[in-house]
């Protein structure tokens, strides 16, 4: 069997990276420059805090349609149309008048921004198959990852010699570009295949999804769940997608098939991307704060000093790809969430004068071992379903990964925010401890979906008796 990916393939990936790079890049690009949009609009900084927040809590509203859509549509149409959206909210964003109209664009940013990763990964996943999945998945995965890790970095340059317009305004060239490339090489796939829109489904995880991201970043936020303002949004969001878990379950077509769970291979992997969005999109509130809190680093400085981290990330995903497609994501998965953990725990022993030569080559290997952990798992997930189910394990894949980030970066919040008046270097020790039991809870589950890949494979190959 030829195992060699076709240039085409690898083209239309390295096309669908664009849309994947830029709609991560936006989710830390932005956040430095609040308190200057804030100052500039006259608005206060907790006001200008929703220029951020509407952007997560769109992102995770349109999630849940990005497989129906795509069915409907086509996914490259579906990829194609998002792109363009996502890049005209962005330069619409740079000439907002006053803070109202800004949020109600990062809103539509947000919307077509959760749309792309998902129809981008559907297109590479119908367009390669599952052997050939990890190499081509781990090119946007090293989008993925280190979107927001240069985020900083890039944002603290340009508000350093330009104005804040110009954190959307990098969004336009990029987007010109790849939507440029798309029309001439990304498959439009197939129209027309969507059953019946499940609205009663719609609505409940509409309600339900961003009720539970808002009030899980109210928790971080007020760090006690005794508030109104977060207790009620939470039992309400929770409500809301345990009746849609409920009524998908039990439906044929639903808005997106949670029966893909019944496979223990998907189910396994997917919980294994919610604990790794916990550890990769929670930790990456830390390290920030970590640099400027506890080592007094400027914006600029701090996202210097988190370029290692997505280096090595972007280093390592290649292997990792090409190690998924050998061996399987289950065992690849299980050695870099072992990874993920071994360079995360020493941030909970390290003080405020560690030598930075040190703090640097732990957020290296960091990086690389982040490269291990994630994307196999992704890789996995997709693998296990068929071509035509795709489009609901991808979307089911992302929302976990969105549920588990935020969840993990309130809680890390939370105690971050407990322990401070402690002191800091105790308060970032204390965080970094729940980091590495994130870490553990992947390491455990990273277990179950190589046992789950094992017995699958042993199934397949024995032989049935006939008698």
């Amino acid at each position: 069997m030829n195992d060699r990916i076709p240039w085409p393939v690898w083209r239309v990936a390295l096309v669908v990276v664009f849309g994947g790079f830029v709609s991560m890049l936006d989710t830390s690009l932005v956040n430095v420059g609040l308190d200057s949009i804030a100052g500039d609009l006259g608005a206060s900084l907790a006001s200008a805090q929703w220029i951020a927040s509407g952007y997560l809590i769109a992102l995770a509203v349109s999630l849940p349609l990005c497989g129906w859509l795509g069915r409907k549509v086509g996914v490259g149409r579906l990829w194609l149309w998002s792109f363009a959206a996502f890049t005209v909210a962005s330069g619409l964003c740079a000439f907002a008048g006053d803070l109202g109209w800004l949020i109600a664009l990062r809103v539509l940013q947000g919307v077509s921004a959760g749309l792309l990763v998902p129809a981008g990964q559907t297109v590479l996943g119908q367009a390669v198959g599952p052997q050939r999945l990890g190499r081509v998945m781990s090119i946007l995965g090293i989008a993925v990852s280190t979107g927001p890790a240069i985020g900083p970095t890039l944002g603290g340059l340009l508000l350093n010699s330009l104005s804040w317009p110009w954190l959307f305004l990098i969004n336009l060239p990029i987007g010109v570009a790849g939507i440029g490339l798309g029309l001439k090489y990304v498959p439009r796939g197939e129209r027309g295949a969507a059953p019946r829109l499940d609205w009663g489904g719609l609505i409940l995880v509409s309600v339900g999804l961003p009720m539970f991201v808002y009030a899980v970043s109210r928790w971080s936020e007020r760090a006690t769940l005794a508030d109104a303002s977060v207790l009620v949004p939470l039992v309400l969001g929770f409500a809301g997608l345990l009746a849609f878990a409920a009524r998908s379950w039990r439906r044929a077509n639903a808005l997106v098939d949670l029966r893909l769970f019944r496979d223990p291979v998907f189910a396994a992997a997917t919980v294994v991307t919610a604990f790794a969005g916990a550890t990769l999109f929670g930790a990456m509130l830390l390290f920030p704060l970590y640099f400027q809190v506890l080592r007094g680093a400027d914006v600029i400085t701090t996202g210097l000093s988190l370029c290692s981290l997505g280096l090595g990330t972007a280093i390592v995903a290649p292997l990792g790809g090409r190690l998924t497609d050998r061996y399987g994501g289950g065992i690849v998965a299980l050695w870099g969430n072992v990874l993920t953990l071994v360079t995360t725990a020493p941030f909970a022993f390290l003080g405020a004068h560690t030598d930075a030569v040190t703090v640097q080559a732990l957020l290296f290997l960091r990086g690389m071992a982040i490269a291990l952990a994630t994307m196999p798992a992704g890789a996995a997930a997709y693998a296990a379903v068929r071509r035509d189910q795709l489009p609901d394990a991808t979307t089911t894949v992302n929302i976990m990964q969105r549920i588990g980030g935020a969840l993990g970066g309130a809680l890390f919040a939370v105690v971050l925010a407990a322990a401070l008046p402690h002191g800091a270097e105790s308060a970032f020790q204390q965080a970094f401890w729940w980091v590495s039991a994130a870490s553990v809870g992947s390491v455990l589950c990273a277990a179950w979906l190589w046992l789950a890949q094992r017995s699958a494979r042993a199934a397949h190959r024995t032989p049935v008796a006939v008698p």
